[in-house]
């Protein structure tokens, strides 16, 4: 059967799950080519080319779209936006040089879980007794995977989490900006301000890299790319709930690609505080999706 006749047949939800699966592989993917490049490549100089070559492939985009996406009255937000952007990637990738594939994987997951904090506390999102106790539960993950007290917490996993919260403000951001601006142009801006940011801190361990690292960087950026546009395209094919848990296979292919490239044999803390982790993430959706409904229908006069 050819593909296009597969993929017709296929209902939304299994379309949905089927791009979160070509996320995960490419996200996974593009932390083993870093990890990789960081022996010989400083992580700055990796952001900065990531976002350099980015900037390029989102060229079709900016061909189909024109110059409209770059109409805005939220130019500040859309900064702060792309600033913590650059930061949360920074220490994310100073963190995959630190620290083994599968606990950094394991530990960004808890990216949703403050995400959802800071929607209650900052955005004033409603949320039961059950939301919490998932949140707190997933946090619980986290201390699994470290074990604070009876290991020293290291670098790379304290700039990990450092990651997953400032990225989880950005998504505060990206939210206010949702309300006004299109996603291509929250996208674009995006792409064009981070390049020079992380340029900035990339000029203070600048070596140029071979031939050889020119190809490697540009496949960051290429499975980079994918893993954003098939994540994008998950989320419009079928409901988050639906296909959030395939997210969760990063784990999977992080071990995989840990133990072939790099001999790295995770804990069994790691895989079970990252199980915890995931688990909690999937209910706290599932929840906010349930309190949206009954918001929705409240505001709709239902009973």
């Amino acid at each position: 059967m050819p593909f296009g006749a597969f993929y017709a047949s296929l209902t939304p939800t299994l379309r949905g799950m089927l791009f979160m699966g070509c996320s995960t592989m490419a996200v996974a993917s593009m932390n083993g080519v870093i990890r990789f490049l960081t022996a010989e490549v400083h992580p700055f100089e990796i952001a900065f080319f990531r976002n350099f070559i980015g900037v390029f492939l989102f060229t079709p985009m900016f061909i189909r779209h024109g110059f409209a996406p770059l109409r805005t009255t939220k130019l500040s937000w859309h900064a702060l936006r792309a600033f913590l952007n650059v930061i949360s990637m920074l220490t994310f990738f100073v963190g995959l040089k630190l620290e083994v594939l599968a606990k950094v994987t394991a530990l960004s997951f808890t990216s949703p879980l403050f995400a959802s904090m800071l929607a209650i506390i900052l955005l004033r999102e409603r949320a039961r007794m059950r939301r919490w106790v998932g949140l707190f539960v997933g946090l619980s993950g986290a201390l699994i995977i470290l074990q604070p007290g009876i290991e020293p917490i290291s670098l790379g996993a304290s700039l990990v989490l450092t990651s997953s919260f400032i990225w989880a403000i950005a998504l505060m951001v990206i939210k206010v900006l949702s309300r006004t601006d299109s996603a291509p142009t929250i996208a674009f801006y995006a792409a064009l301000l981070m390049v020079p940011m992380s340029f900035v801190p990339a000029l203070f361990v600048w070596s140029w890299p071979t031939p050889e690292q020119y190809f490697w960087l540009a496949l960051v950026a290429v499975f980079a790319t994918i893993g954003q546009v098939c994540l994008a395209q998950a989320f419009k094919e079928a409901d988050v709930t639906a296909v959030l848990p395939v997210d969760f296979t990063k784990l999977i292919w992080a071990v995989g690609i840990g133990i072939v490239f790099f001999a790295e044999i995770p804990t069994i803390w790691t895989l079970t505080g990252g199980a915890v982790i995931a688990g909690s993430v999937i209910y706290v959706a599932y929840r906010e999706r349930i309190e949206r409904g009954i918001a929705e229908r409240h505001g709709a006069g239902e009973p």
